[in-house]
């Protein structure tokens, strides 16, 4: 008897920690926290593991917050799609009440966590929230501009790492800004290509032109070009103590290179497949590019 209950107690922990990480979408909240700690890295004069703690706390408290936000108010319409419809407030499991008190302590924990490095990069944290769940979440359905629009929010974590080792704003973070700006166009119009069908039944309008055609390709195609020029600028000089030597600038447009070539393709060919390969270059790209910038800092 004692055993069943315990194997319910652990059921039930192992569904709401089962829950608690699709509301927050653990990977792709791990996955800005690593841009993150990549600019403080780039950022830092001196490496503290403290400031790197609470960098990681605050950043996934402040991505998860935003997600619960969203999966709250948009519960109805991904009770429409099958990409979501099991998540955890469409599928019963979780109740908005319990979603949004997740949200606001995430929320809190977040800036107060992200306050203790600066004030300001608790501003930042807190902006990208305001911006990704007031703006970005309800222009999804009224216009493709919402991925415009979403690339604010979702170029801040790696600049915000470079913030929270400097308590500065300047030309350094604006480039790493800069960067994952440009990078969020191909990354989101290839997942939004591929998922095109599903974001109709719920009315999402993603893909620049409404369609995937040869003029949304197109931009991404301009996109990725921007994002590579921009990616390699700071092996020039321009950009204050963000540096890159050429061995390293190589690499980085070789990557950038490799996106294009699968922009290219799905220009030619406007198929789910290749718009894949496309997405996935781009989550490849992003990481290899942080990775390769904070090597070079340091070797």
């Amino acid at each position: 008897m004692k055993s069943a209950v315990g194997s319910v107690k652990n059921t039930s922990l192992s569904v709401i920690f089962s829950d608690f990480k699709e509301i927050t979408k653990a990977k792709l909240a791990i996955s800005v926290v690593f841009s993150s700690i990549a600019g403080y890295f780039l950022g830092a004069y001196e490496v503290e593991i403290t400031s790197i703690l609470l960098l990681t706390f605050g950043g996934y408290c402040m991505v998860g917050a935003s997600n619960a936000y969203n999966q709250i108010i948009e519960k109805d319409l991904d009770a429409l799609m099958n990409r979501t419809k099991n998540r955890p407030i469409p599928s019963g499991r979780m109740s908005v009440k319990n979603a949004l008190a997740t949200a606001i302590t995430l929320t809190v924990l977040g800036v107060v966590a992200l306050f203790a490095l600066s004030p300001k990069t608790a501003m930042f944290g807190a902006i990208s929230i305001f911006l990704y769940t007031s703006v970005y979440t309800p222009l999804k359905t009224k216009t493709p501009l919402s991925v415009f629009v979403g690339a604010f929010p979702g170029a801040i974590p790696f600049m915000l790492g470079w913030v929270a080792a400097t308590d500065d704003f300047g030309i350094e973070p604006g480039t790493l800004f800069m960067i994952q700006f440009f990078w969020q166009f191909p990354h989101f119009w290839a997942l939004g290509w591929m998922l095109d069908e599903d974001y109709k039944k719920a009315g999402f309008k993603m893909l620049p032109t409404g369609k995937k055609d040869k003029g949304t390709a197109l931009q991404i195609i301009l996109y990725t070009i921007w994002m590579i020029v921009i990616s390699i600028v700071p092996v020039f000089g321009f950009t204050g103590r963000l540096t890159l030597s050429i061995p390293a600038a190589v690499i980085v447009l070789m990557a950038g290179l490799v996106m294009l070539f699968f922009a290219f393709k799905l220009y030619d060919k406007r198929d789910n497949p290749t718009a894949r390969k496309l997405m996935l270059a781009s989550v490849t790209y992003i990481s290899l590019i942080q990775v390769v910038y904070v090597i070079d800092k340091f070797i």
